[in-house]
This record gives structure tokens, sequence and C-alpha cells, in this order.
């Protein structure tokens, strides 16, 4: 009789671990889809993709420059990694130029919104689809890896066929990741001179757990499930970052950073600074602020520092030429 509970408990025991496994499976499958896979051509398009009133004002401000400029633009297209990736290149007659690169599930549309402070110091503008985003190919957003190659294709397009001297890219959440990535690649070239964040995380796992804990949806496992879907569709793992480049970034940077940032957290943005050997390196800090919302939150002083970061950037990049 004894033998024969302990086996029914041991049954017991394996078949809720069984359904434990199954539903952690299950749910990082869906989770990993709804989150970082593009579900149709319309999905993640360049519409606003939040109806929250934050949003609505940046894009409306946004569309507002992008009006004013219409005559500057240019649509410009390249083939990159097996994907056709699509921009609007805002022309002003520099030399010099900023790539804006939007974070997931935004569009070159949200890019207008950042680019005022780098026309009115006198550059040209690109704005991109990111791959999986907008009219640009792709199914997956990969969390800033593929991201970053891509960035250095539009730096090497900008280089190549429209004389551009000097690049910085500007990188909100994603896109800052990719911008790290990128300028710390072996294969970066010297014209891309500096890197401005919005919102970087050290690494994506941080910022998906802290997505999980505010929807009261982590578990044990779960992430390290989630990060095996990312690795099984396109190669990469979301526990590496920028944490992991960060130490041979030698180009200036300026880290713009919300204290009350809940998924980038100040304690992930302090390490990333510390660990960067950059000479040139500044982190602005925002006293309250939610995530990518920040120039939204004190337009003036992120401007400011935007045009104060160029001043110190490309003078001494140019000269060296």
């Amino acid at each position: 009789m004894g033998t024969l509970i302990i086996w029914i408990v041991v049954g017991f025991l394996l078949a809720n671990i069984a359904f434990y496994v199954f539903m952690i499976v299950y749910a990082s499958h869906q989770i990993y889809t709804l989150t970082l896979k593009r579900q149709s051509g319309e999905h993640w398009g360049r519409e606003v993709s939040s109806q929250d009133p934050p949003q609505l004002e940046m894009d409306a401000i946004g569309m507002e420059w992008q009006r004013e400029h219409d005559a500057y633009r240019r649509d410009v297209h390249i083939f990159h990694n097996n994907a056709n990736l699509y921009g609007e290149y805002y022309d002003f007659g520099s030399d010099k130029a900023v790539i804006i690169l939007s974070g997931r599930t935004e569009s070159l549309r949200y890019g207008y919104y950042f680019s005022k402070p780098y026309a009115d110091a006198g550059l040209n503008v690109l704005v991109v689809d990111p791959r999986s985003h907008g009219l640009s190919d792709g199914t997956f957003n990969t969390v800033g890896f593929e991201e970053s190659k891509d960035a250095l294709a539009w730096a090497r397009f900008l280089h190549d066929t429209h004389h551009v001297k000097a690049v910085v890219f500007h990188g909100i959440c994603i896109g800052g990741a990719a911008g790290m990535l990128g300028i710390t690649a072996d294969d970066c070239p010297d014209y891309v001179v500096g890197l401005v964040t919005e919102g970087m995380f050290s690494r994506f796992a941080e910022s998906m757990k802290n997505h999980l804990i505010e929807r009261k949806k982590h578990f044990p496992f779960l992430l390290t499930a989630i990060d095996a879907w990312m690795k099984h569709f396109t190669g990469h793992s979301m526990m590496k970052g920028p944490v992991n480049v960060i130490h041979r970034m030698n180009k200036p940077l300026l880290m713009i950073q919300s204290k009350m940032d809940p998924y980038s957290t100040p304690q992930n943005a302090k390490l990333l600074y510390e660990l960067c050997p950059s000479k040139e390196k500044k982190i602005v800090w925002y006293e309250k602020g939610g995530h990518s919302l920040l120039r939204l939150t004190d337009t003036e002083t992120y401007d400011r520092e935007i045009t104060l970061f160029l001043e110190r950037v490309f003078e001494p990049a140019l000269s060296q030429r």
C-alpha cells in the first residue's frame, strides 16, 4: 500500500512537471511571436503603433516636421543581407548626416520626431524602415543584431552614393542597441563618428524580464524558453547585447536616460556608462519620463544636449580627414 501511494505521488508530480513544461514552451512561443515576429505586411507598418496620447503627440509633431521639409525628401532603397530596406533621405546639402534608428514596432515615420535637432544643426537626415517594419523586408526583429548590420549598410550607402563624410547614429531602445552593436563592430567605417542613445538596454533579456514582471507573467524558465525560440528563429540570443560590446566603444557617446524607465533601467544604464571607455562620453538623466518619451518630456534639454554633442563630435572628426 505504501509503495502504491509513493508511485501515485511520483506520477502526480511528473504529470505536473510535464504540464508546466508544456505551458512554458507554449507560453514562450506565444510571447516571442507576439513580441518579435511580424505577423503580416500591415503589421509594424508606417502608421503610428500606439494610440496612447504621448505617442500620438509625438507622431503629430513629427508629421509636421516632415511636411515642412518634404521638398528635401528623397526615397531611398538598399538591398542588404537578403532584404530590401527602405528609407527617406532629407538632403539639406550637408556632408554630415544622422541616421535615426527606431525601436521595435516603429518605422521611419517615428524617426521624423527626432529629426529636428539634427536638421537645425545642419545635418542631413536619414530615417529608415528597420527590417520587418514599414516597407522593408523581414519577419523577425532581432533586438539590434541584424539591425546593426543594416545601420552600417545605410552608412556606407550615404558615404558612397551621397558623398557624406561623417555619420552619427541616433537610436531609441532597440535602435540604440543596434547603434552600439554597429559602431563597435570590426567593420564599422571611420566615418561613423558618434552615437546618441535613448533608453538603451544592456541586453534585451533585461527589458523582456521587466515587461513580464510588469504584466505579472514572469515565471521560472520562461525567459530562457523565450530566448530559445529567438535562437531557433534568428540565431541570436537576447541574453547578449550592448553590455557585451561597449568595452570597444572608442567614439563619442551621448546616453539619454530616464530615472523612471521601467524597462531599460537606470541601473543598467549606469553599468553601460561605467563600462564605456570612450574619452568623449556623457549621460543625461531625466528625473521623470517614460521609456522612449524623453524628448516629449523636456524638448529643450533634449535638443540642446544633442546640439552640444554634435559640436563636440563633428569638428574633430572632420579635421582628421
